[in-house]
């Protein structure tokens, strides 16, 4: 038996804009006698296109965009493979693809073994149907056999903590009741691999926690996952290896530090780099490196009107795309006190002692302490390593370093 679970070979998936959308925008369906009237007339229109084939409605009628394009991949039997990604960037339709909802426009996905898949809230679950009789429902559907799900059943209910409304149709259930009974039927009947999109946000922090615990318990018995989420955490809590997609495309595939920090600092780039009009203050220079025991951040500024209190200001984020820690110049003295001007340089010295080995990016920003006039232009990044004369070896948790005094004794017992 091979050990490939999930087989992506250059998978397409392209869909039509606008092609079905007639009468105000909604999709329309026709009687027998419109389309054979449809098909009489199709001369005609070909006829037509050909002759106004720049005209705007025609383009707009047939406007194509590629949700996955050429995407390969393979995961192994066993493995729990985090997905992440902007929204947009092809996730879900990857899911649907290999949950066999819609068929991929090119190239093929293979899947072997039994699968099961939670992408949204209660897909699947027939609401006038009983919570009891939705499990052998979806059960049924996955290819179980009665006497599995009732083996099941018991544990199914207990997880989803709805023993009380177990026989109560589920168009009656809340919304987080659809979610934990949708996830127990998923994680609990005995498919070899399960596919789970974005659904554990609508959970409240508890049953986040219970179901990440069930999904490595699922690993461990050598069932496959494929987890999409935007939590890092999760994924970097979950899984061993993470694949990330921007724009329908693969474009990471490693660890999921590796993943994470790539993904991360492309999208803090894209989000908080501005571009000046020309009436702002702008940041014209800025350089981030080590020196001796210090992160040193130079930066130079020109404005188009005196500054009357310049101020410079930064956000760094570690590579899992968190803020831990910002400040400016209005909460540390400097000296000489800035003065009015229209342009200048800041030096700042941070030690580097104080951060753990990881990728930092710092966002920067310009203004007027008193009309607040703000340029962000700069996303600064920086890798530190205890090697290179930065960063903390020896420290397991978090990213920064606080002095701390300690004590010990021995104690004799008696």
């Amino acid at each position: 038996m091979s050990d490939i679970a999930i087989r992506v070979e250059n998978l397409g998936k392209q869909y039509h804009i606008g092609m079905l959308q007639q009468e105000g925008g909604r999709h329309t369906y026709k009687s027998l006698r419109e389309s054979i009237a449809k098909t009489a007339y199709a001369p005609f229109r070909v006829f037509r296109a050909l002759t106004v084939r720049n005209g705007t409605r025609e383009n707009n009628q047939d406007r194509k965009i590629w949700a996955l394009k050429e995407v390969s991949f393979e995961v192994k039997r066993g493995e729990i493979v985090g997905v992440i990604g902007r929204n947009g960037a092809g996730k879900s339709t990857l899911l649907k693809v290999l949950s066999r909802i819609t068929e991929p426009t090119a190239g093929r996905a293979e899947i072997h073994g039994r699968t099961g898949s939670l992408l949204e809230v209660g897909t699947g679950f027939h609401p006038e149907l009983t919570g009891r009789d939705n499990i052998y429902l979806n059960g049924s559907i996955l290819g179980m056999k009665r006497a599995e799900i009732a083996r099941q059943f018991d544990e199914i209910v207990a997880f989803a903590e709805v023993e009380e409304f177990i026989d109560t149709p589920v168009k009656h259930y809340s919304s987080g009741m659809y979610l934990r009974l949708a996830f127990a039927v998923a994680a609990h009947l005995e498919t070899e691999v399960l596919l789970v999109d974005e659904v554990l946000a609508v959970g409240d922090f508890r049953f986040q926690e219970k179901c990440l615990g069930k999904m490595q318990d699922v690993a461990s018995t050598g069932r496959t996952v494929l987890f999409v989420s935007h939590s890092m955490s999760s994924v970097q809590r979950l899984c061993k290896r993470a694949i990330a997609f921007a724009g329908g495309e693969l474009i990471a595939d490693s660890s999921p530090g590796a993943v994470i920090a790539e993904y991360i600092g492309g999208m803090l780039e894209s989000t908080f780099v501005d571009r000046p009009d020309g009436n702002q203050p702008t940041i014209t220079k800025a350089e981030l490196g080590l020196g001796g025991a210090n992160l040193l951040l130079s930066v130079e500024f020109q404005s188009p009107f005196p500054l009357t209190y310049p101020v410079l200001g930064f956000i760094i984020y570690n590579s899992q795309g968190a803020p831990i820690f910002g400040t400016d110049n209005r909460a540390v003295p400097i000296s000489p006190s800035p003065e009015a001007a229209t342009a200048g340089r800041f030096r700042v010295a941070i030690p580097a002692g104080n951060f753990r080995n990881d990728r930092y990016l710092f966002s920067l920003w310009l203004g007027d302490y008193y009309s607040h006039h703000c340029d962000q232009e700069m996303v600064l990044k920086i890798d530190l390593n205890a090697n290179a004369g930065g960063g903390l070896s020896a420290q397991d948790y978090g990213n920064i370093y606080l002095p701390t005094e300690w004590n010990y004794e021995a104690l004799k017992l008696e």
